[in-house]
C-alpha cells in the first residue's frame, strides 16, 4: 500500500506518499481500508520530530480514519467486512489501509457522509472524556474553551451546549468568533484584544468558569486558576504556550479547585475502549438527530498534504483539515 511517510523531521515537504508494507489485521483489530484522515496539531509534532508514535503503533501520522472494514482479525465480533465506519488511532491514518483495535470503531453516525465521519473521533473522544468523564460538566455550568475554532473548540462548544452549559470561547479575531457564535457560544474573547479572566467574570458575575478546557499549558495556568470558578476544574490536554509555569496552591485551595491533564494517543486499549464506548452511547444519538455536526474547514487529496500542514500550522482554519485517501 502507500502511507504518508516521514523519513526525516522537518517542514510539510518532509511528508512523502510513498510505497510501504500492507498492515496486518491482529487479534482484536480490523483493517480499515481508509476513504479519509485528519490533521491534527499532533501530527504537525510528529512530522517536527517532537512527538514520536507511542510503541506499537503505527509510524505514519493521522491519529483519525473513516473507511470502510476489508477483514475481521482473531477474536474480532460485532463487525462485518463491507461496514463503514470511523476509528480512533494511534497513528497511521495517513495512508491506504491501517489496522485497529475493534474497541476504538464507530460507526458512521447517520446523517454524515464517509468523508465527514473523518472529522469526528479524535476530537469526540478528546472532549467527552476531559470536559464531561472528568471535569464532569454539568447543565448549568459554565465551560471555557480556549482555541474555540480548533476542531477540538468547535467540538466542545457545541457538546457543552448540547448538555445545557453556558458556552465561553478565545480565539483570534472576529471573523473567528462569529463561527463560535454560529455554533452556540455564548460568551466571546478575542484573546489579541481582551483579557479572558476580566471578560469571563464580567459576564458571569464574577463567578468564573466552572470547567475550563485549555490548549496552551504553561501561558495560561496562572490565568486560568484566577477564571475558575468555586470548585472548578481545569483540563489541561495541549501545551501550546510551553510546558512549565509556577502555581499558587493558595488559590487551588481557596476555590477546592482541581487540574486535570491528559493526552489520548497514549493511553492503553482499555481506556481508549472505554472512552469510544461512552461517545458511542452518548454522542452519537446527538449527531444522528442532527444535535452535533462535524466542522470541515476544508478537504485535500492526501497528495496535498503539505499545503494542509501549512494551514493547520498557521491557524486560518475553523474546523477541522481532512485528507481524502
Amino acid at each position: 500500500m502507500h502511507a504518508i511517510t516521514i523519513e526525516q523531521p522537518g517542514g510539510p515537504e518532509a511528508l512523502v506518499w510513498a510505497e510501504v508494507p500492507d498492515p496486518v489485521a491482529g487479534e482484536g483489530e480490523v483493517l480499515v481500508e481508509v476513504a479519509a484522515s485528519a490533521v491534527n496539531r499532533a501530527d504537525v509534532l510528529q512530522r517536527q520530530g517532537f512527538y514520536d508514535p507511542p510503541p506499537g503503533a503505527s509510524p505514519y501520522p493521522g491519529l483519525e480514519c473513516s473507511g470502510r472494514i476489508v477483514t475481521l482479525g482473531p477474536g474480532v465480533s460485532g463487525w462485518a467486512v463491507g461496514d463503514e465506519v470511523c476509528a480512533l488511532l494511534s497513528g497511521g491514518g495517513y495512508a491506504e489501509r491501517v489496522a485497529v483495535p475493534a474497541g476504538q470503531l464507530l460507526p458512521v453516525p447517520q446523517g454524515v457522509d464517509l468523508v465527514a465521519a473523518a472529522a469526528l473521533p479524535e476530537v469526540v473522544a478528546t472532549v467527552w472524556s476531559n470536559v464531561f468523564m472528568v471535569a464532569g460538566l454539568r447543565p448549568g455550568e459554565t465551560l471555557l474553551v480556549h482555541g474555540g475554532s480548533s476542531g477540538i473548540g468547535t467540538m466542545a462548544i457545541q457538546l457543552g451546549k448540547a448538555v445545557g452549559a453556558r458556552v465561553a470561547v478565545t480565539a483570534g479575531g472576529k471573523e473567528k468568533l462569529a463561527r463560535c457564535a454560529e455554533l452556540g457560544a455564548d460568551i466571546l474573547v478575542d484573546y489579541r484584544e481582551q483579557d479572558f479572566v476580566e471578560e469571563l467574570r464580567s459576564a458571569t458575575g464574577g463567578a468564573g468558569a466552572d470547567v475550563i478546557l485549555d490548549i496552551m499549558g504553561a501561558k495560561y495556568l496562572a490565568r486560568n486558576l484566577d477564571a475558575l470558578a468555586m470548585n472548578g476544574r481545569l483540563a489541561v490536554i495541549g501545551l501550546q504556550g510551553g510546558v512549565k509555569a509556577e502555581l499558587d496552591l493558595r488559590t487551588l485551595l481557596t476555590k477546592r479547585a482541581a487540574i486535570t491533564a491528559t493526552t489520548l494517543r497514549t493511553r492503553p486499549l482499555e481506556e481508549k475502549a472505554a472512552i469510544i464506548a461512552a461517545v458511542r452511547e452518548h454522542v452519537w444519538p446527538l449527531v444522528a438527530a442532527g444535535r452535533i455536526r462535524p466542522v470541515v474547514h476544508a478537504t485535500y487529496p492526501i497528495a496535498e498534504v503539505a499545503r494542509a500542514h501549512r494551514v493547520m500550522e498557521a491557524s486560518t482554519h475553523v474546523g477541522k483539515l481532512l485528507l481524502t485517501v
